[in-house]
């Protein structure tokens, strides 16, 4: 006789999120009531068909919010916009956030932000690659007036000239002190290589030659020699 997939304990490895977040979680199985994924101890939690845009099959992960129904018990729907608000007027330019990955778009990466409102990182706004489901930490770029939501994955002021310095120094280790962008380098050539804007890389690389780190070529930095010693190390 089969076992009751609610009765089942995934390994201490598998994925778990709380009542009243977004998560993307595993179909373990499906069944006359409806799919069953991956919670965490001590059971799976239901997915009903009631609640599914799409019939998903074992082993799939599908992305939905969690809550709980009339009696209480503890359901998942892939029925985001029931759940999601648009308008995030709680939410002011600078505020850190939490996102959860929810789909490509002709503007960009459309978001789940703090498992409560959308938001959307446009394409010029991404600084490293994006995978449905992934979860990390952005910031509010700007609050539009209608209350929707621009979101940057970067800290804004100081902070993220220093991030964007970071990546610079990071692509110089693991490109023996040389990088071939420079004042001159093209835009297309910046954001292909690091993911960030010509503007952001320019002040970040004015910051790290202040410091004395790098030299500026037209085309290319470098790691100053004694720097370039200690951070190949």
């Amino acid at each position: 006789m089969a076992s009751d997939p609610r009765s089942s304990s995934p390994p201490a490895s598998a994925v778990s999120a709380s009542i009243g977040e977004v998560a993307y979680l595993t179909v373990t199985a499906v069944t006359s009531v409806g799919a069953f994924l991956r919670w965490g101890p001590p059971k799976d939690v239901l997915l009903p068909y009631s609640e599914q845009s799409f019939r998903p099959e074992v082993g799939k992960r599908v992305l939905v919010k969690l809550y709980e129904d009339d009696q209480q018990r503890p359901v998942a729907s892939m029925r985001l916009e029931r759940f999601l608000q648009d308008e995030a007027w709680s939410l002011s330019q600078g505020d850190q956030v939490t996102l959860v990955v929810a789909e490509r778009t002709d503007l960009g990466m459309k978001v789940v932000v703090n498992h409560a409102y959308w938001g959307l990182v446009y394409q010029d706004d991404l600084t490293q690659p994006l995978r449905r489901g992934q979860g990390l930490t952005g910031f509010v770029k700007r609050r539009r007036e209608d209350g929707r939501l621009d979101i940057s994955l970067l800290p804004p002021g100081e902070s993220r000239l220093d991030v964007v310095g970071e990546k610079v120094l990071q692509a110089l280790r693991e490109s023996g002190g040389y990088l071939p962008l420079g004042d001159k380098s093209s835009a297309q050539e910046i954001k292909a290589r690091l993911g960030v804007s010509k503007s952001a890389y320019k002040q970040a690389i004015g910051r790290l030659y202040k410091r004395e780190l790098i030299t500026i070529e037209p085309l290319a930095i470098r790691l100053q020699p004694g720097v370039a010693a200690t951070l190949m190390q």
